[in-house]
């Protein structure tokens, strides 16, 4: 029989609003503001924020760097009962990642419609080949994630 896990909404806002001071961090340091967290049993046990541009490695997002930092701290490649909350749809490469992880939950805030494949150009999660099944929570504080990436790139421009 299959466990029925109870999902605490304020909770969700909660970790976005942290994932969000996470985005606004690496936005301060010139990176595109996006920012994610790893949690387990209520404790954060990742964090991270994009950085590809200042550590020279284009695999340094949001989420790569909370998992990373997820699995150093527990000592274990794999993260069963955990949910990533993330300020942008995953890409393909995060979403293999957390698959790979066995991340149970991913919870995002802003939608992704060049590269996000939760939801916008495809829906990974689902697809017949995996060998593991990730819940998945689109829109958590989307307006204010959205703001902030509208906002970085609008004074990048300007």
């Amino acid at each position: 029989m299959k466990k029925t896990q109870i999902i605490d909404r304020s909770q969700d806002r909660r970790f976005m609003r942290e994932a969000l001071t996470l985005a606004a961090e690496g936005a301060s340091l010139g990176e595109v503001p996006v920012g994610a967290l790893l949690v387990q049993n209520g404790e954060v046990i990742g964090r991270g924020f994009n950085c590809p541009i200042s550590r020279h490695d284009p695999s340094a997002h949001a989420e790569m760097v909370a998992i990373r930092a997820a699995a150093q701290s527990l000592e274990n490649y794999r993260l069963p009962g955990s949910t990533l909350y993330v300020t942008l749809e995953p890409c393909s490469m995060c979403a293999g990642l957390i698959v790979h992880a066995r991340i149970n939950r991913v919870v995002f805030g802003a939608t992704e419609p060049k590269a996000g494949v939760v939801q916008s150009r495809g829906q990974f999660f689902i697809q017949g080949f995996l060998n593991h099944r990730v819940l998945v929570e689109g829109g958590v504080l989307a307006e204010e994630c959205s703001t902030m990436l509208s906002e970085f790139f609008k004074a990048r421009r300007g």
